[in-house]
């Protein structure tokens, strides 16, 4: 299979801009994590925790990010969610969450972190897959009842598109995102302590809504046999448009065991990712099925192969692939778009429109592959000066922006893009619902604050 290297200039990015390229921790202990960093510090400089049980345990937590720092490495830290005033939960949770050892300190452990770690700390990983999980249980909590028993109610009586995606955003946004990050948020930890914590997650569907919620980045998920050139238009278009960061995250083949795809497939995985243009490349890592999580030999030395290719050939690359075609879909227009059958909003059935909009993303991929984006009408961003062309979804013609060319690749790049063809290029529609780690504890991570009213 061939292989390039890739230079880091993209977008009149300089070329040293940073680019994170690591995997996640699943495991339980410390030394389960050292044991990890040791194997991956000289080809990654990214560590994600990602255990719901270490998210609730401070000490184990700060011990795995010291480990991850002294190993020179920048960190990230998934919460299903975030701590914020532990008197406003009813006493029988407060009763719970001490009879389990669980103190509430992820406020002032967020705050302190930037003073801790500096720079290597990036920001918390929270909430994982609001989208996916809201076309696929109309929920993007994942959960269809509350923590009492009864039924969900925030998309009660939703009356079209527009209403759900104003529910969508201000549920996800408000309650999870932007007490975080946004300091006109009263009672946020920006708005309260002027630390602002970045926050990202990962997603498969209603990338423009995430961002839309306040996320910073949004990783893509590789996975299943999905069409990764739409993954990568929907996520980069939305955060190109929207002026946001976004990633990629290598996930499971399948939900049998080993669960990951080969070493050599991951590779041209990475490959596609780093050259679209992604800013974060991780590689998701469990369960744990060795002493290092569910990545075996062969998938170390594909990240190694991969980490020495786009530092050790700065005389010898191409450059990253820039979006300048875009595809723009109707307003809040949210079919799930990973196979036929997906929902609207997870709340209506796919309509007449569903299969024309899949036509007109397969047909221009076919003919611009990396180079598109798909994006929403919504007034309150200017998409048309980001793009030579633009299609909308009830034309098939389309809107030239300027005079800028699309280049066409030379003949040095055709046999990196004829393999990456075969990722994007007619790979059916299917999803696989995967399991990530963090449901050890469902009781515990179906009890939140109160929502305000």
């Amino acid at each position: 299979m061939p292989l390039v290297s890739f230079s880091f200039e993209v977008n009149g990015a300089s070329p040293d801009e940073e680019f994170f390229f690591g995997v996640t921790f699943g495991g339980n202990t410390t030394s389960e994590a050292k044991l990890l960093i040791d194997k991956v510090k000289g080809y990654t400089n990214l560590f994600v925790i990602n255990n719901w049980d270490l998210a609730l345990n401070e000490t184990a937590l700060t011990e795995i990010c010291d480990c991850a720092v002294d190993a020179n490495l920048y960190i990230m830290v998934y919460f299903g969610f975030v701590f914020f005033d532990f008197s406003r939960l009813y006493p029988r949770w407060q009763d719970l969450f001490a009879e389990a050892g669980i103190e509430p300190f992820h406020v002032p452990w967020l705050v302190a972190a930037g003073d801790r770690w500096g720079e290597k700390f990036l920001g918390a990983y929270v909430l994982d897959e609001p989208g996916s999980k809201q076309i696929d249980l109309g929920h993007y909590s994942g959960y269809t009842t509350t923590h009492a028993g009864s039924n969900q109610t925030t998309f009660a009586n939703v009356s079209d598109y527009s209403d759900a995606a104003r529910r969508f955003v201000r549920g996800v946004g408000s309650y999870y995102v932007q007490r975080l990050n946004n300091v006109s948020y009263l009672g946020s930890i920006p708005n309260s302590t002027g630390v602002t914590i970045p926050v990202f997650t990962a997603d498969n569907a209603l990338y423009w809504f995430d961002y839309l919620a306040g996320y910073d980045a949004v990783f893509a998920e590789f996975g299943w046999n999905h069409n990764e050139a739409q993954h990568i238009a929907l996520c980069r278009g939305a955060a190109n448009v929207q002026n946001k960061q976004w990633g990629t995250i290598i996930t499971w083949a399948s939900n049998d065991p080993p669960y990951l795809a080969s070493g050599a497939q991951m590779l041209q995985q990475m490959n596609t990712a780093y050259y679209s243009g992604a800013k974060y490349l991780i590689v998701f890592n469990y369960p744990q099925l060795n002493p290092y999580g569910a990545l075996t030999e062969e998938h170390f030395t594909a990240m190694e192969t991969f980490w020495n290719r786009i530092h050790s050939f700065p005389g010898n690359v191409v450059g990253k692939m820039e979006s300048e075609v875009a595809l723009v879909l109707p307003k809040d227009y949210a079919w799930g778009m990973r196979q036929a059958d997906d929902k609207i909003w997870g709340l209506w059935p796919a309509d007449d429109l569903s299969p024309i909009i899949g036509e007109k993303i397969a047909t221009l991929i076919s003919k611009y592959g990396l180079k598109l984006d798909i994006i929403y009408d919504d007034c309150q961003f200017n998409y048309t000066e980001k793009y030579s062309e633009i299609y909308y979804w009830n034309s098939s013609t389309p809107l030239y922006t300027s005079s800028m060319p699309i280049i066409i690749p030379s003949n040095a790049l055709y046999a990196t893009l004829m393999t990456v063809a075969i990722t994007i290029i007619c790979i059916p529609f299917y999803v696989i619902t995967k399991r990530k780690n963090g449901e050890s504890k469902k009781q515990l991570l179906q009890i939140r604050h109160r929502k305000p009213a």
